[in-house]
């Protein structure tokens, strides 16, 4: 089986196209013939060792979390899912190694849901680590019909499914981002401000009296401003900044792989109510460079492996 792997922490460069054995089937496992895996920042965290402690690695460790793609073999005990079933999945496992980026892919079925049937492969794999954290963290925070809500990083990967989600679910929504984004902001139906001295005074326009949630994708200084800007009763939710619940008493937020939340996102998606970005789409022997461009910082929508 082809796959994209490394034995030795670094940078791009320490990936590689190799040959590896098939994946072990589980009793509560699916393999999957991978169409498409999608590349995330984190996989970077771990490929430069920045995460040990946190996460063991096993070399040859083969990067990636998100797939879509068609199960190949059930497990024993995999009622939800069968032969031939087109899914997506967040395949994070317990340690890291066995990742996404590869010809086939052994899958834990509390992972996985029927990809929406409205989207490709491609657009599938991109949902569902963004759309997990996004939607999980919202979920923390309370978010709900009529709430304010300041998104940091609103433009970005997990940031553009967190105001469409937002949104959804009845919040008035307001989100930073660069000048550039900001059109594109508006058009997934947030008030957008930009980063800088004037965002406590931007911000405090759209919401007077405080927000109910202020929700953090972005972290660096984006908290800074939170106890300017918070509602006596809101509540802050953030997946880069420990503040959130060291200092502020919200919520500091680690996704979770959760079958039903794919699920919801999947009906969503197919109802009209979510759309998913693709920045570029690179084949499998070319995942580094995939990884390369994904550092520049100056993609929006997800960066997609292909698989023939």
């Amino acid at each position: 089986m082809r796959a994209i792997a490394y034995s030795a922490f670094g940078g791009p460069d320490v990936l590689s196209l190799t040959d590896l054995p098939e994946p072990h089937r589980g009793p509560d496992t699916v393999v999957v013939e991978v169409r498409a895996a999608s590349i995330n920042p984190v996989d970077s965290y771990l490929r430069g060792g920045h995460l040990e402690g946190l996460l063991d690695t096993q070399f040859p460790a083969v990067p990636g979390w998100d797939v879509a793609g068609v199960v190949v073999q059930a497990g024993l005990d995999t009622p939800e899912l069968r032969v031939g079933d087109e899914v997506f999945a967040y395949a994070r496992k317990d340690t890291v190694g066995a990742g996404t980026l590869a010809e086939r892919v052994a899958v834990p079925a509390r992972t996985a849901a029927l990809k929406p049937t409205s989207l490709s492969f491609v657009e599938a794999a991109a949902v569902p680590l963004t759309g997990l954290t996004a939607l999980q963290t919202l979920r923390r925070a309370g978010v709900g019909e009529g709430h304010r809500v300041l998104i940091h990083g609103a433009s970005g990967g997990v940031g553009t499914f967190g105001v469409q989600i937002a949104r959804h679910l009845g919040a008035h929504v307001v989100g930073t981002a660069s000048a550039a984004n900001h059109d594109y902001l508006c058009d997934l139906g947030a008030e957008p401000i930009e980063y800088g001295a004037s965002l406590v005074e931007q911000a405090s326009e759209h919401a007077p009296d405080g927000f109910d949630a202020i929700i953090d994708f972005a972290g660096g200084a984006s908290l800074d401003s939170a106890a300017a800007l918070l509602a006596p009763t809101g509540v802050v939710a953030s997946i880069a900044d420990a503040r959130a619940a060291t200092e502020l008493g919200g919520h500091y937020v680690w996704v979770r792989p959760d079958a039903d939340d794919l699920r919801t996102l999947a009906t969503w998606i197919d109802a009209g109510h979510l759309r998913v970005e693709v920045a570029r789409t690179y084949p499998l022997e070319q995942a580094a460079d995939a990884y390369r461009d994904l550092a520049t910082g100056h993609t929006r929508g997800k960066i997609v492996v292909t698989v023939p």
